[in-house]
Order: C-alpha cells, then sequence, then structure tokens
C-alpha cells in the first residue's frame, strides 16, 4: 500500500511540474503581453506600403499597438477612392472596436460610415469630420515645413527652392505655405517653386514625380521638398542622380534614401498618433472632436539630421533649433 501512495505522490508531482513549464512557455512567446479581445482596423492611403512615408508611418504605430497592447489589428490598402467607403462598412460590421483611416481621402468614407454605425469608434487623421464617434486628428504641418524652408534657404546656393506636391488638396497646400515663410523668414528674395504630380494616381507615381525634379534642377532649383506619399521616391531618384541637388522628406525618416544628400526628413507623428489612438480606446477613453499637433507636442518635428550634419553646418543647425523654439513659444509667427 504504501508503495502505492509512494507512486501516485511522485505521478502527481511529475504532472504538476510539466502543467509548469507548459505555461511558462506559453508566456515566454507571447514576450510578456497578454492578447486582448480588442479590434483594430486601419485603411490606409492610396500610395500604400512601401511609401517610405506617410502609410509606412502608421502601420508602424499599427504594430507598435499590436505588440505592446496585445490588440488584434487589420490592414487594408485602398488603390481608388471608392473602396474606402467599403473598407470602413467592412470594419463596422466585423465589429472592429477602432477604426482608423489614414489621409484626407478617407473624409468622406469614414463621414458616411460614421452616420450608418454610430456604435462604432473612428479615427480620421489629416482631416476632420464632426461626429461624436470621430476623432479627427490634425498636424500643424505648417510649423514642420517651415523648418524645412528654412533649413532649404540656408543650404540653397542658387536661392531658388523647390516643392513637389502630390495634389493641389489643402493640407499639402498648407505644406507649401509654411515652406514659403519659413524660406523667406530667412532671406524675403528667396525663389519658392511649387508643381504638383496630380493624374490619376498622384501619391504613387514616381515617375512622373521624378521628371518633375528633374525640370525643376534644370531651373536652378538646388533643394527640393516633396511631399507626395510614394511619388516622393522619384524625387529621390532625382536626387541620387545630380550632385547640386539635394531634397528635403516629409512624414517618416527618409533621410537615408540618398545619405547626405537628404537635408532632412519633416516627421509627421502618426505612428505615435494611430499607437495613442490605440491605447485610449483598449482603456476605454476615446473621445470624439479634433485634436492638434505640432512642434511642441512633438507631433511634428525634424530628423536628427544624421547624415547631413556636415554639409548643413553647426551655425545653421543652431538657427534651426532656434527658430524652433521661436515657433514654439510663439515669437514667430505663421500665417
Amino acid at each position: 500500500m504504501k508503495r502505492v501512495i509512494l507512486f501516485l505522490m511522485g505521478l502527481s508531482l511529475i504532472l504538476l511540474t510539466a502543467c509548469g513549464k507548459g505555461e511558462d512557455s506559453k508566456s515566454a512567446g507571447n514576450e510578456g503581453v497578454k492578447k486582448v479581445d480588442y479590434k483594430v482596423g486601419i485603411v490606409l492611403g492610396l500610395g500604400g506600403l512601401g511609401d517610405k512615408s506617410f502609410s509606412d508611418s502608421a502601420y508602424e504605430g499599427l504594430l507598435k499597438a499590436e505588440k505592446e497592447l496585445g490588440v488584434k489589428v487589420k490592414y487594408v490598402e485602398p488603390t481608388t477612392l471608392s473602396e474606402f467607403d467599403q473598407f470602413f462598412t467592412e470594419f463596422a460590421e466585423a465589429n472592429y472596436d477602432l477604426i482608423i483611416g489614414v489621409s484626407f481621402d478617407a473624409e468622406k468614407g469614414i463621414e458616411k460610415v460614421a452616420k450608418e454605425y454610430p456604435g462604432s469608434n473612428f479615427v480620421l487623421i489629416d482631416s476632420i469630420v464632426d461626429l461624436p464617434n470621430v476623432k479627427s486628428i490634425m498636424f500643424n504641418q505648417k510649423e514642420g515645413s517651415f523648418l524645412a524652408g528654412a533649413l532649404g534657404q540656408m543650404v540653397s546656393k542658387t536661392n531658388s527652392i523647390g516643392f513637389v506636391g502630390a495634389v493641389e488638396a489643402p493640407v499639402i497646400k498648407s505644406f507649401y505655405e509654411g515652406y514659403e515663410q519659413g524660406a523667406h523668414y530667412m532671406n524675403s528674395n528667396t525663389e519658392v517653386k511649387d508643381i504638383y504630380v496630380g493624374g490619376s494616381n498622384p501619391f504613387n507615381d514616381p515617375a512622373r514625380a521624378k521628371e518633375l525634379a528633374i525640370s525643376m534642377a534644370e531651373n536652378d532649383v538646388d533643394v527640393i521638398f516633396t511631399v507626395a506619399g510614394g511619388s516622393g521616391r522619384g524625387v529621390m531618384e532625382a536626387i541620387k542622380g545630380r550632385e547640386d541637388l539635394y531634397g528635403i522628406g516629409v512624414d517618416s525618416n527618409q533621410d537615408g534614401e540618398v545619405e547626405g544628400k537628404i537635408l532632412t526628413s519633416i516627421l509627421k507623428r502618426v505612428d505615435i498618433s494611430v499607437f495613442n489612438a490605440a491605447s485610449e480606446g483598449l482603456a476605454g477613453n476615446f473621445k470624439g472632436g479634433t485634436v492638434v499637433l505640432g512642434l511642441k507636442e512633438n507631433g511634428m518635428g525634424t530628423t536628427n539630421f544624421e547624415f547631413s550634419k556636415e554639409l548643413i553646418g553647426e551655425e545653421n543647425l543652431a538657427k534651426l533649433e532656434q527658430i524652433k523654439k521661436d515657433l514654439i513659444s510663439g515669437k514667430i509667427e505663421i500665417k
């Protein structure tokens, strides 16, 4: 009888030990993040993944939310404007807790679907929809592009700088307006030229953008700020092929695209906005309304000039830092 009892005790100990190892392995596999039943769907911009700009930044924020918050995520890439309505409706019907639209192209789709599904929560980036279940996130891109214009003027040898935008939409034009004011703040005689990709796919037509950039360079422009999503890749190609041309990137860190020739990238922290929206929603703190993020809120900013410090020079970098402080304090006012 004693042998039987000892055998059973030993068997129980083995089973308990095995169960304990199984739970530890599962926890290690999840890297300590508990998966939660909260679903976040995101409709990216027309440029799609690989634009090294707006959509890529939003996607990084989504992946961070999945990794650090444990939320379930899904992304889709529209190729036409009509697909925005379709994707927002699909997410709403699938009971996603938070549905995010990236870029002003999502405005009409979110406005329509948010009215039809008042119980669903939406986030719109770069445009405004005034509904109780929509949080609109705007950026003070004029502040960031003001820095771009000031820096471009400092580096330019021809006193002529350029801007390649995707379309003449209000958001894109506001980038140009800040860029122009920043250049004129440094020198009122600076020539600031703007041109737009246009066409059927303005955010993903690098060939057209390259043509426009080369044309600008042939007309004395030696610094180009590109705000054109995936089309911006064409501007980078033009910069690679010309010794007399420098660039300024946008949204994501594009400084490494042409090392030493991209002065900086004007960061638009879409990644942080997406992550924060998911975090607030998960915590039950979703609130409709409009928020505007600028230099003060770290919604806009420059990169750390990893490849361009020597080209720009310490004196100019110090000037740029002072301009940033003056913008934040209100000493410099942007029209």
